[in-house]
């Protein structure tokens, strides 16, 4: 079963003659064990597109649906058990709480699918040490590196176990050397935790880590690729594959 697919989606803001339309006829299918990265200008759509894909935003038409169930129609009480059942967000100003440590953040997640206590603790240390930052768990945002923040960030999105992750700019922030970690990350929960992962991105640098890139043009699928060849680091620090 395909984790996402998208089918004639429609989205317009307003109505009549002044209708405004953000996405027109989107056609994309979206496979678990994929990373995906979704490419376009400012204003292109391609963040209403991720939105109405996680279930934040409601679509005007068409279908989209999430592991066969659709979402398109449904109430705005309706869509968070389907975005929570199934979908982990890390975005690009991580969007840590910083009066909390590296667990108490993971923990606000476990929290939601009803995981507290010990449980919970123990539950986040194992998420965070699977992220490499095992020694941090009492450590505030505030004392973390960027590429460090991220990684609690994907830990927190871990937490609810979802088979969809969805990543907004997720090394445009950050430096390359920390953006080839998160990079390793993403492409090993696509490829070895058979989860789908799609990432919206202006980063050329990791374009050789996806599986297929789909470029979003005025509300349109413009094009589609299928992945690039693996490049080197170059002496000029640039985001590659290691060796």
């Amino acid at each position: 079963m395909n984790a996402i697919e998208v089918r004639d989606l429609v989205k317009t803001y307003g109505s009549g003659e002044t209708a405004v339309y953000a996405l027109r006829e989107i056609d994309l299918t979206v496979n678990a064990g994929e990373l995906m990265l979704l490419m376009g200008a400012s204003g292109s759509g391609k963040t209403t597109l991720v939105s109405i894909m996680g279930c934040i935003l409601s679509a005007s038409s068409g279908s989209c649906k999430i592991y066969g169930k659709e979402t398109v129609g449904l109430s705005q009480k309706e869509l968070p058990a389907i975005r929570l059942e199934n979908i982990g967000f890390i975005f690009q100003a991580f969007n840590l709480f910083p009066a909390l440590t590296a667990r108490e953040n993971v923990e606000i997640a476990l929290d939601l699918k009803g995981v507290r206590g010990s449980q919970a603790k123990r539950r986040a240390a194992e998420l965070l040490e699977r992220v490499g930052l095992g020694g941090k768990l009492g450590s505030y945002p505030a004392d973390l590196s960027g590429g460090q923040k991220q990684r609690v960030a994907i830990a927190r999105a871990l937490a609810g176990e979802p088979r969809i992750i969805l990543a907004d700019e997720p090394t445009a922030a950050l430096d390359s050397e920390s953006g080839i970690v998160v990079m390793d990350l993403l492409k090993e929960l696509a490829h070895e935790k058979d989860r789908a992962v799609i990432a919206v991105t202006h980063d050329n640098r990791i374009l050789h880590y996806a599986d297929r890139t789909v470029h979003i043009e005025d509300g349109r699928i413009g094009r589609e690729e299928a992945a690039m060849p693996v490049l080197p680091v170059s002496t000029t620090g640039s985001i590659g594959a290691r060796q």
